[in-house]
């Protein structure tokens, strides 16, 4: 299935990631420095698509993977994560192209609202996410490993 974004962008073909993908999508995220020590991303990527409420959705351009966005939600939140656009291809639009995507296979899964994390060190991320009409939120999130790991920074 291809999904098609709002604003497409005809150098960038997105579809659900394949089995094949998978070693260069994870090479994407490491090479955009998405990836920590305490997530395995082959797992993340695994557990996203094991079910119909989740998804990772691969731009191509010239059949090279060069834009990602995971995509999930609980049946009222959406939350998108690892969006990645290959280092030497920003600043073209892809990146507001794979969200749009995003925002695209939420509404269709009947999702009202789409809400993602920044990183407070990532300025650059937190720019791009206001551009697109991003707001910080007033809310606090809070974690807690359920396998016994301690808080990571």
């Amino acid at each position: 299935m291809t999904v098609q974004a709002t604003t497409p962008s005809p150098s960038l073909a997105i579809a659900p990631i394949t089995d094949a993908d998978i070693a260069d999508v994870v090479a994407l995220w490491q090479a955009c420095g998405l990836t920590r020590p305490w997530n395995d991303p082959s797992a993340d990527i695994a557990l996203a698509r094991r079910g119909p409420s989740s998804a990772v959705l691969v731009g191509r351009n010239a059949g090279a993977i060069v834009a990602t966005a995971m995509v999930g939600h609980d049946g009222h939140r959406g939350w998108v994560y690892y969006v990645a656009v290959d280092p030497n291809r920003q600043g073209k639009g892809l990146g507001r192209t794979i969200m749009a995507a995003a925002e695209d296979w939420l509404r269709n899964a009947g999702v009202p609202k789409l809400q993602l994390l920044v990183r407070r060190e990532n300025a650059k991320a937190g720019a791009f996410y206001q551009s697109l009409g991003y707001e910080e939120s007033t809310s606090v999130m809070l974690a807690k490993w359920l396998d016994g790991r301690e808080a990571t920074p």
